[in-house]
């Protein structure tokens, strides 16, 4: 047996390796955490375009289920102007669309985040949410389908979801932009016995994916 000592070589890491292991050590941001940063890049964009339009207006933040949400509102200066919301809400769309480039440009993530001014979303929901409970009373009391109103995919998937709350079952009909719901009976509740077709929960999660397309 020898008496010299052996000495373990331990090959060094390479730079790739190391900052491997150190994104790997570094926490990962939680969800929450990554829906308020694109909820600041939006208000820096939208800020920015106020200020260079000359516009009045105060940005809210908020988060509304798995996604950013963005308020364009009044401020002590003025009034946000309505033609930022446009007929049927056009402009408002078109807005949004541009923000959400804005935070994917900064962020590298395709963003979801839902844009609002002066309230139009708001106030538009809240009317779905009669429309909806009205077309639920009805199908209720004559055991046959409604058909809706043509409606953005934003606001069908409001109705389903009122529409899902109040036990019944609803799918999506037609083609954009006429693209419309339709609220069914639930299962059995029909006066043929027959319930909603199969197909109503994927068109309803159709609806949902291209709201936050």
């Amino acid at each position: 047996m020898s008496d010299n000592p052996t000495t373990e070589v331990i090959p060094e890491q390479s730079a790739q390796e190391q900052e491997t292991d150190a994104v790997e050590a570094a926490p990962r941001k939680t969800r929450r955490q990554l829906l308020e940063r694109e909820g600041e890049v939006a208000a820096d964009f939208l800020e920015t375009l106020l200020d260079i339009a000359d516009l009045d207006g105060d940005i809210d933040l908020d988060i509304d289920g798995d996604r950013a949400a963005v308020a364009v509102v009044d401020s002590d200066e003025g009034r946000v102007p309505r033609r930022l919301v446009g007929q049927d809400g056009k402009v408002l769309e078109a807005l949004q669309e541009l923000t959400r480039l804005a935070v994917q440009s900064a962020t590298g993530d395709r963003s979801r985040l839902m844009l609002d001014v002066a309230g139009h979303r708001a106030a538009r929901r809240a009317e779905l949410a009669e429309i909806a409970r009205t077309a639920v009373d009805a199908v209720k009391a004559s055991g046959e389908p409604v058909d809706l109103e043509p409606m953005s995919a934003f606001e069908r998937k409001v109705v389903h979801d009122e529409v899902l709350a109040a036990g019944l079952v609803s799918d999506s009909s037609g083609t954009e932009p006429r693209r419309f719901v339709v609220v069914h009976p639930a299962d059995g509740d029909d006066s043929d016995g027959v319930g909603a077709p199969a197909e109503s929960s994927h068109d309803a999660q159709a609806d949902d994916a291209t709201a936050g397309a």
